[in-house]
């Protein structure tokens, strides 16, 4: 049966090849992950002057660091001279500039090359032009965001208008206060599959029925098999004997004082193309950022982020992280499971989606489009 011949109720997905090809990785890395913007660092991470991390943005390790100013800067992790890497380590400080370790060129917080050896010999050397290349950062949800394009795309056009379509308008997210808020626990996911995968996971609920017990007893519409990402504006509600967004139903934290009581006792799920996910509830948020290494391999970074005051407390977390960190090796080894099947004769066309995942066809359509596909 071709995708012509399919009845309404099903459509096509991508082919197998769009999973496991270098080629389609290597055009996504171009198309995508180094024209969007991109969501590296939290900001709070960062802590003072000369405090750095380092990233993989497409095929480009990128250096996100703090100024003397206070203010974050990005640049390609590349020394001007000849190549070499100029950071290795994933994070870190430096006291006053980042030298390169091969012929010592050295550079400013700011990317200003101030020194090399026997670089006053010569004068010919424009210290900026020389400088690091530097890469368009904007703060945003506690979060450093980078786009390496020469021209991005609009911040607020893009990332922010993914968010306010989500729910129906700014204000919606504003009211979590998001970065504002503290860091309680972070995971790191190495999984072993394409980031297409995991977007298409998050975006649906076909699934929850039969691989998250946990989260659909807390969410009991999750069970019906429509994701909250299905609807604008809509947040899953909480089941009538759930007091919490946590493993076993029970109390939460401090709720976020700027939740709307309409937002209270629900769930909201956003994705913000290509690698982001931002997951809602009353007193705490949690924010995946993906970083796609491979056809075959996406690492995810989960952060849970909770009022100051309760990080600062030392309150019990466990059953608050516990539940979505069952949901994400949940989700995970679903994706993996997918991903061993995407060279396979049987999957050389693709798939098919049913009505509650019709809405992933438009990320679909979305990837061909970026692509030219």
């Amino acid at each position: 049966m071709t995708t012509t011949d399919l009845p309404p109720s099903l459509l096509a997905t991508l082919p197998g090849s769009a999973y496991t090809d270098p080629a389609v990785f290597a055009l996504e890395q171009a198309k995508i992950f180094e024209a969007d913007w991109f969501c590296a660092v939290r900001s709070a991470d960062l802590a003072g002057p000369g405090s750095f991390e380092t990233v993989q943005v497409g095929k480009e390790s990128v250096l996100v660091s703090r100024g003397r100013d206070g203010k974050l800067n990005a640049f390609l992790n590349v020394c001007r001279h000849r190549g070499a890497r100029l950071c290795t380590s994933e994070s870190g400080t430096v006291k006053r500039a980042f030298q390169c370790p091969y012929h010592a060129w050295t550079y400013g917080l700011d990317g200003k090359l101030i020194a090399a050896p026997n670089l006053t010999g010569m004068p010919d050397v424009d210290r900026t032009e020389f400088g690091l290349t530097k890469v368009h950062l904007r703060e945003w949800l506690g979060y450093a965001w980078v786009c390496l394009a020469d021209e991005p795309p609009p911040f607020d056009g893009s990332v922010v208008a993914a968010v306010t379509e989500r729910l129906g308008g700014a204000e919606a997210i504003e009211a979590y206060g998001v970065d504002g808020l503290a860091l309680g626990k972070r995971i790191e996911y190495d999984v072993k599959a394409n980031w297409k995968q995991i977007i298409e996971n998050f975006m649906e609920c076909y699934h929850c029925a039969t691989i998250h017990p946990e989260l659909t007893e807390v969410l009991p519409e999750f069970a019906d098999g429509y994701a909250a990402q299905y609807y604008v504006g809509h947040g899953a509600e909480f089941g009538g004997d759930v007091r919490g967004f946590t493993i076993d139903g029970s109390e939460g934290v401090d709720r976020l004082p700027g939740v709307t009581e309409d937002q209270d006792r629900k769930y909201y799920a956003i994705t913000i193309r290509p690698q982001v996910f931002v997951n809602l509830v009353p007193d705490h948020v949690i924010l995946h950022r993906m970083f796609p290494l491979a056809p075959d391999r996406t690492l995810v970074r989960c952060d849970w982020l909770y009022l100051p005051g309760v990080v600062e407390s030392g309150r019990d977390l466990s059953r608050s992280v516990e539940l979505f960190h069952r949901v994400n090796l949940q989700d995970f080894e679903a994706c993996e499971r997918c991903q061993l099947a995407m060279d396979s004769r049987s999957y050389v066309n693709g798939g098919v989606l049913v009505p509650s995942e019709h809405h992933i066809g438009e990320f679909h359509d979305w990837v061909r489009g970026r692509l030219g596909l």
